[in-house]
């Protein structure tokens, strides 16, 4: 499939102070230094029980792809900020790290390393802000398009948001998100053809209006499009012009030997509850029990579960605008920190203190292990050192952070590492997956691991993220440490 940045050079996509830090790095440090920086969130947007990881592909073409061309490193002399040396240096710049990550597509909790990038001081320092604006934007709009799928309860939802995004980029990889959340299809073309995903849609108001009278405007898309004829019906008065006029080409249709199954209706305004149960008995009444009925219109999770509620009648949802934007929580909030320093060649671990005690990172290089009981849904995840091992052969103690004078053990479970390596020396280790292949994972994970309990919008079970006594001692003490300079 072919690639958004085939064309073009995005290398230059950072924050000056990457930039600026960077110089620095190269001219008073040992370039050759390694860190680690970990990407987490630390609350799941909408007061969810879960987040979905999207975006590491896209990552991941950054970071074998970046370089910085002539007019790059021209522009750049040009701010005076930055010594020669180190311009001569980004002319032949090329990522050379690892990076660990969740598997895209991952059923995600705040306060865990989904991605850590292993890399030396100047390389990890400069690739913060793509990484970040991948990750928030792609996890945000798949969280709340898994929010919306579950609200529709089985019903097709299509991407109707580009005209509302943000950008083209955001409309583009929104409706890419969107698909690994859960959505059926997208409206944008461009998003079909780069990602390879079901595309969908039929007409505009201004096709009815284009015409002398509805029911000429329905017969002449009637015409072109007999396997797909779905008719915008709100243009005028959906009970009594559009849903008749429907009728009358359905029938005309129907007589010509077309199926009826390739019948439907579109409402875009007016009460959607009312005007669906409406026009649902029309259309039975009619002859057309097999004719669908989508809607559309500032729709989200709520909207559709109170016109599901109020017993709507409903085969199909198109939603833009707030699922594109993520309207009702349109931050994801994830950040990028140093957790790790090399000394004397070996990974020594470092961490953020604030007043904020939410705010307060977690030190070192980890694993992160999601812990499952003996009828295979995830009851924690858990964080341990880099090369620990957890062996739950036997009772393993482990710490609740939150209650960390409780002995709590995980008996009769199974773990599963949740980071693997994706790429080595700045190449990546394994296929790109796509869009759809991420969503089946998506969707395996919320059917036979994650409780229903963490995917229900009130209330939702919290979901556990524990340490090993090692880890969690080794963060106390360098808490102490801390405390006493």
């Amino acid at each position: 499939m072919s690639r958004i940045n085939d064309k073009r050079n995005v290398s230059m996509m950072m924050d000056l102070y990457e930039l600026t830090m960077a110089n620095g790095y190269f001219l008073e440090e040992d370039t050759d230094t390694k860190v680690a920086f970990d990407v987490f969130f630390r609350r799941n947007p909408d007061q969810g029980g879960f987040s979905v990881f999207a975006g590491l592909e896209q990552v991941l073409q950054y970071l074998e792809d970046m370089h910085f061309d002539k007019e790059d490193i021209d522009y750049l002399r040009g701010l005076n900020h930055f010594d020669e040396k180190f311009l001569q240096w980004l002319s032949d710049f090329h990522f050379s790290g690892e990076v660990y990550a969740f598997p895209e597509g991952s059923v995600i909790y705040p306060n865990e390393p989904i991605v850590t990038v292993v890399a030396n001081i100047v390389e990890a320092q400069l690739v913060e802000t793509e990484l970040l604006t991948q990750i928030n934007h792609q996890s945000l709009i798949a969280t709340k398009a898994r929010r919306v799928v579950r609200a529709a309860n089985g019903r097709a939802v299509s991407d109707f948001g580009a005209r509302r995004a943000h950008n083209n980029d955001a409309a583009i990889y929104g409706a890419r998100a969107a698909v690994i959340g859960g959505v059926n299809s997208t409206a944008t073309v461009s998003a079909g053809q780069y990602f390879d995903i079901p595309v969908g849609g039929t007409m505009a108001h201004s096709w009815v209006m284009y015409y002398k009278d509805e029911l000429t405007a329905f017969r002449k898309f009637a015409k072109i499009y007999p396997d797909n004829c779905i008719l915008l019906v709100d243009t005028y008065d959906v009970l009594s012009s559009g849903i008749p006029n429907a009728i009358k080409v359905f029938r005309e249709m129907k007589e010509n030997g077309i199926n009826s199954k390739s019948f439907g209706i579109r409402i875009d305004s007016g009460d959607l509850a009312y005007l669906t149960k409406e026009t649902r008995k029309m259309l039975d009444e009619a002859g057309f029990p097999e004719a669908k009925i989508i809607i559309s219109n500032c729709l989200d999770e709520n909207t559709i579960t109170s016109i599901l509620a109020q017993g709507g009648q409903v085969n199909a949802f198109g939603v833009g605008e707030r699922l594109i934007t993520s309207r009702s929580e349109p931050v994801f909030g994830a950040v990028y920190k140093l957790c790790a320093v090399e000394e004397n060649g070996e990974m020594q671990p470092r961490i953020k203190v604030s007043e904020s005690v939410d705010k307060i990172t977690n030190p070192g290089i980890k694993e992160v292990y999601r812990i499952y009981n003996d009828e295979g849904r995830a009851i924690a995840d858990l964080i341990a050192k880099k090369g620990e091992e957890v062996d739950l052969s036997q009772p393993f103690r482990f710490v609740d952070p939150a209650r960390p004078w409780k002995v709590y053990n995980f008996e009769n479970c199974t773990a599963k590492k949740m980071q693997k390596l994706v790429m080595k020396d700045g190449k990546r280790t394994e296929r790109e997956f796509s869009a759809r292949e991420i969503a089946a994972y998506v969707r395996d994970q919320l059917s036979n691991e994650i409780w229903d309990e963490e995917q229900r919008f009130e209330n939702p079970h919290y979901h556990y993220i524990d340490m090993t006594p090692s880890y969690y001692e080794m963060k106390m003490d360098i808490l102490a440490r801390d405390d006493k300079n």
